[in-house]
């Protein structure tokens, strides 16, 4: 019993540790989380709160224990971090995820190498009869449309989304055999045994009364398409095929459909129209059933298939069916089913009752090119996937096959085994290129997704079982040198992303290596470990060659190698620049003969020096005799006796963090970032060492702020050589049609296009589209006016800005990278070979592309420096980034364990290394994105005198000059009445006056007198000249005596004036009109300027105060004087 009992109670013990573990773990969850929706918000948070993997890892470790896999915390991390509100299970912390991401790959098997069948998705058409079927699926390119007509005449039109947009019940007694889209009328066409249906299918009220009915015809219809010309407006030419071998051509208009309607008619079913009306042309090229018509737009011909053996399949113009001549005739046993044409491949495929696919070559009527053989049963349906080259093939058996229609081989079989047997014959078949689908019309459609598809949208990236380290390009043998925390070195093709080979455990067991560089020529690369070893291998081979030994007298990760640069090799040796993570930079060389490395020199610690006043400090050549040449002497620091010492920090780091070299004619340059923000530049031409740049307070400690919040990450020249320069200056003015074509794609997303400045336009075609223009031979003075420039520096900081610097260490540009997010270090940074695109890569996984061709020449504008695009390409850190231009590709690697590919032009995602499918960089891939990815890519658009559209006015109300004439002032001075409050009177003569635009509207457009943008244009202003009288007076009151006449005849009304008591002579009479007929002029004057003001008038006649200086000017122009 004590036993049971000590067994229970160990037994309740672990359950409540259990749980208390699952509390622990909800509540760093919750922790995670918030982090992460603050980053997002832009907030900032301290360093020492931050949860990073590896604090996130040790806590789950310390919760339950050693046996956590570190690869199942790390896809647990990962999805928590790309979306912190998603629900999340304790179970996935064990590698046990509730999504099917993890088992998708074990669904791509050799069985779904194409289409992924156990993704198939199925519509089920509701308001079909019973027992109706799929007889005609057509798609609508253009309009991302979906038509289907089942056989009991139901029609039906599909959205992008496969929802139903319209349908119509077409009331007739013969069975549907075909369904087109007329292109120019904007109708659909079907057709059934005996008539031809068209269908208004975007008419308002009830779609059934919007057809129309063409009949009688002498054949039995069996198929139907619509010719697609260009060139035809409002007339469709459409192709039927018939039982009796015919082929008719009817032509319709929209006056056929559009005139004949009338009210009496529309309340019918349908509109039934005499086919003897239409004009037609009928032929008969077969002597058995036509089973398939179809129009080939690319060959300019039409093409027709029968069961005939001899006349098997026609292939010839439209003009044959009219002149009777010859026709061209491919001629196969027991005739043709169906055929379909690939434009890449120029083939045409048959396929039929003696269950063989042929490819004939178009104007090769003999023989066919290839034969596919392996379907057991007739083949009923063939369609092409243009994109990737596939034929798919459909027997009577509902068998699939896909075929490689480049290697005639079979990729993939599968089989539709749902339902009964003869239940559900597959009638129709086509691909939708626009969603990458194969969609089949039996009872139900069917669709069918590609597999690369589905994989690139679902299934996790995964290059690397842990976290990428290195990642480098090999420009001269295009391939991919990848390199993970577990220490596996992995070759790629760039091409096909096929692995070349991997070598494991490079520098010993448990080694891991931490840098890499690969030589000028490509065919040596280096690579280095956190204890200070160093090996150089043969990149094609993997081979060893030399090695650079561990000290004996080192400690552990004492000389952890940060950063490998290849040296130019000099007399056959091989030299290579170092930097450790402590910040010494040293000089590793070898012999050819001797397979051991060694350190010939390191360069003396500088950083304590320039922590002083000194900001520059000379070098002096070391007098330590050197046995091997070296590019960079052994120096020593020439520094003054008493200079002040540093106070060392224990809290603020010194070391330097990166580096980069410059080596060419003139310069022999060294550039350091440090940890504290200082540029550092070695210049072994002057045998200087000066700081280009140190932030102010960087050794200032403040609790509130990050220490680390002035690190420079990356560091780069920037520097162009006089051959590119030239090749610069000649891309600015060239006008050939090569660098007109060259004009790269423009964005997509959300659809937001963008046309750059001729100038900028120039630099980024050439750049993304890899485009070298040869030297002007005719104009040879170009090739020796430009000279090189002097070298600048680009930045990276831990605070997200990209700085750019003259040697000088004169700032040139400051600026913070534009992203959906707030400010994000920057961890990369890389330029192309002619420095003209600069990328950079954050730490929340965005590249940056830049513009930096025009900028880099003198004076340096900062408008000339421009972002062009950024897009999320990983959820966690980016570690590296690299521009391939001959591919116009981006490579990204990252801590997540993936090394993705990118199309340059627009940030699209092509694939990952490691995937099943091979890459295909010769198109733009389908707009997908990878499972961890939600964010779209940014463009940035600039807009200038070139895209700026011109403003287009729209006037509601004219002045009209004939009312203005017709309307009598006097008339309309004894209408007036007091105005009400908040009241505007609409019977001003020139508010009267204003009507509506007539015919020469565009006059008002076109005048440009004055600025239009202030505000209304008029079409004219009555001008009036009054001359002004000697004194005001002796006038009477403006409408004195007109109140006072109003008042007298209406009895017990005083008068409001009284200093008049008799009526007035006629020469006061005279001038009292005259100054009343003035007066009305201002008040329209007036309530003109009211409008214009856009306010409503109050009981007074004064304009707002805002408007007294345009009133003044407006009183000059209509009373001068006054």
């Amino acid at each position: 019993m004590d036993i049971k009992n000590k067994k229970h109670v160990s037994l309740a013990l672990q359950i409540e540790n259990f749980k208390a573990a699952l509390n622990g773990l909800e509540k760093l969850v919750e922790r995670v989380a918030a982090q992460k929706k603050d980053e997002r918000a832009g907030l900032f948070i301290q360093k020492e709160d931050t949860v990073d993997y590896d604090k996130f890892y040790a806590a789950v470790q310390e919760l339950f224990g050693p046996e956590v896999k570190n690869q199942d915390v790390k896809c647990f991390y990962r999805k928590l971090c790309n979306n912190p509100d998603a629900p999340v299970d304790w179970c996935e912390i064990f590698g046990y995820f509730t999504s099917d991401e993890d088992s998708l790959a074990a669904q791509v098997d050799e069985e779904n190498l194409v289409f992924l069948v156990s993704r198939k998705q199925r519509v089920v058409i509701s308001g079909s009869r019973r027992r109706d079927v799929i007889k005609c699926i057509v798609k609508i390119p253009q309009l991302d449309l979906l038509i289907a007509a089942s056989q009991k005449g139901l029609i039906t039109v599909f959205n992008s989304q496969m929802k139903v947009q319209t349908s119509t019940n077409v009331t007739d007694t013969s069975w549907i055999t075909g369904c087109d889209y007329l292109s120019q009328l904007k109708l659909i066409v079907a057709t059934t045994e005996r008539t031809i249906i068209v269908w208004d299918y975007k008419a308002q009220g009830s779609s059934q009364e919007n057809y129309f009915v063409i009949k009688p015809m002498d054949h039995c219809l069996l198929c139907v398409c619509v010719v697609s010309l260009p060139n035809q407006f409002c007339r469709d030419d459409i192709l039927l095929g018939d039982d009796g071998g015919f082929v008719n051509k009817y032509t319709v208009n929209s006056d056929d459909f559009g005139l004949r309607q009338s009210k009496s008619k529309r309340k019918s079913q349908g509109q039934v129209l005499e086919s003897k009306n239409f004009k037609s042309i009928r032929r008969k090229l077969h002597n058995d059933w036509v089973m398939k018509i179809r129009y080939i737009s690319t060959l300019n011909c039409f093409g027709s298939c029968s069961l005939d053996s001899v006349h098997s399949l026609v292939l010839d113009s439209l003009k044959r069916l009219e002149d009777n001549l010859p026709v061209r005739e491919f001629s196969m046993p027991r005739g043709a089913n169906t055929f379909c044409y690939c434009m890449k491949a120029n083939v045409i495929v048959t396929g039929g009752d003696d269950k063989v696919l042929r490819l004939w070559y178009p104007n090769i009527s003999t023989k066919p090119v290839g034969k596919l053989v392996g379907h057991m049963f007739s083949i009923t349906e063939v369609v092409t996937n243009e994109k990737d080259q596939l034929v798919i093939s459909l027997s009577s058996a509902k068998v699939f096959r896909v075929w490689d229609i480049q290697t005639l081989s079979l990729l993939q079989v599968f089989h539709d085994s749902q339902g009964r047997p003869g239940d559900m014959q597959i009638y129709s078949m086509i691909y939708d290129s626009n969603h990458s689908m194969l969609i089949t019309g039996s009872n139900v459609i069917d669709m069918y997704p590609l597999t690369r598809i589905i994989q690139d949208t679902k299934q996790v990236p995964h290059t690397h079982e842990r976290e990428i380290n290195v990642m480098l390009y090999n420009k001269y043998f295009h391939q991919v040198l990848t390199i993970c925390s577990e220490s596996i070195i992995k070759v790629w093709e760039l091409e096909t992303g096929i692995q070349i080979y991997q070598i494991l455990d490079p520098h010993g067991f448990n080694v891991e290596l931490t840098s890499a560089a690969i030589d000028e020529s490509g065919f040596l690369f280096a690579t280095g470990a956190y204890n200070g070893t160093v090996k150089i291998w043969d990149f094609g081979s993997g081979q060893e060659m030399k090695v650079l030994p561990e000290g004996k007298d080192w400690q552990e990760e004492e000389h952890w190698l940060k950063h490998l640069i290849f040296l130019k090799a000099q007399e056959k040796r091989h030299q290579i620049l170092a930097l450790e993570r402590s910040g010494k930079i040293k000089m590793i060389q070898g012999k050819e003969d001797d397979i051991f490395l060694m350190v010939i020199w390191e360069l003396p610690d500088v950083v304590p020096v320039l922590q002083g006043r000194n900001h520059i400090v000379h070098l002096k050549m070391s007098t330590k005799d050197q046995s091997m040449a070296s590019p960079f002497p052994e120096v020593k620091l020439i520094a003054e006796k008493n200079f002040p010492q540093p106070v060392n920090n224990p809290a603020i780091s010194t070391e330097v963090n990166c580096m980069d070299l410059l080596q060419v004619e003139g310069y022999n340059l060294i550039a350091a970032g440090t940890l504290y923000g200082a540029i550092i530049l070695w210049n072994f031409v002057t045998f200087t060492v000066k700081e280009v740049y140190r932030p102010e307070d960087c050794f200032t400690v403040d609790p509130d702020l990050d220490p680390k919040r002035f690190r420079i990450n990356d560091i780069l020249f920037l520097f162009r050589t006089p051959e590119c320069a030239r090749r610069s200056s000649q891309d600015s003015v060239c006008s050939s049609p090569q660098c007109d074509s060259s004009k790269g794609p423009q964005s997509s997303k959300g659809s937001k296009h963008s046309t750059q400045d001729s100038e900028a336009k120039g630099e980024q075609i050439d750049v993304m589209t890899g485009e070298q223009q040869p030297v002007d031979k005719k104009h040879p003075e170009h090739t020796n006016v430009v000279d090189a420039q002097p070298p600048l520096l680009v930045t990276a900081h831990e605070d997200g800005h990209l700085r750019l610097w003259t040697i000088e260490g004169r700032l040139l540009k400051n600026m913070l990278p534009f992203t959906k997010h707030a400010a994000i270090s920057l961890t990369s940074l890389y330029v192309d070979s002619c420095t003209r695109i600069l990328l950079a890569g954050n730490v929340e996984g965005h590249v940056i592309i830049f513009n930096i061709g025009s900028f880099l020449d003198p004076p340096h504008d900062e408008k000339k420096f421009r972002q062009l695009l950024a897009w999320h390409a990983h959820s966690l850190e980016i570690i590296q980034v690299v521009y391939a231009e001959d591919k116009q590709v981006v490579l990204t690697a990252s801590i997540d364990g993936s090394v993705r590919l990118w199309h340059a032009a627009n940030g699209r995602y092509c694939g990952y290394f490691g995937q099943r499918r091979l890459f295909n960089l010769s198109q733009i891939s389908d707009f997908i994105l990878p499972c961890d990815v939600n964010e779209y890519p940014i463009e940035i658009k600039e807009e200038n005198k070139f895209t700026e559209k011109k403003l287009k006015y729209e006037y509601p109300l004219v002045f009209d000059q004939k009312r203005w004439k017709k309307m009598s002032s006097m008339s309309l001075l004894f209408k007036r009445v007091p105005p009400k409050a908040y009241e505007v009177e609409h019977d001003f003569k020139f508010f009267k006056s204003l009507s509506s635009p007539k015919i020469r509207r565009h006059a008002l457009e076109s005048f440009r007198t004055e600025n239009k943008e202030a505000g209304i244009v008029f079409g004219s202003l009555p001008i009036y000249r009054v001359p002004s009288p000697a004194s005001l007076r002796h006038l009477p009151l403006i409408g004195s005596g007109v109140q006072r006449q109003s008042s007298h005849g209406i009895p017990g009304k005083k008068g409001h004036v009284q200093h008049e008591k008799s009526s007035p002579n006629k020469r006061e009479k005279s001038e009292w009109l005259l100054w009343s007929e003035l007066h009305m002029k201002w008040q329209d004057m007036n309530d003109t300027l009211v409008f214009i003001s856009g306010r409503k008038r109050g009981s007074t006649r004064q304009c707002h105060p805002s408007l007294y200086p345009q009133a003044i000017l407006l009183m000059e122009k209509i009373a001068p004087g006054v």
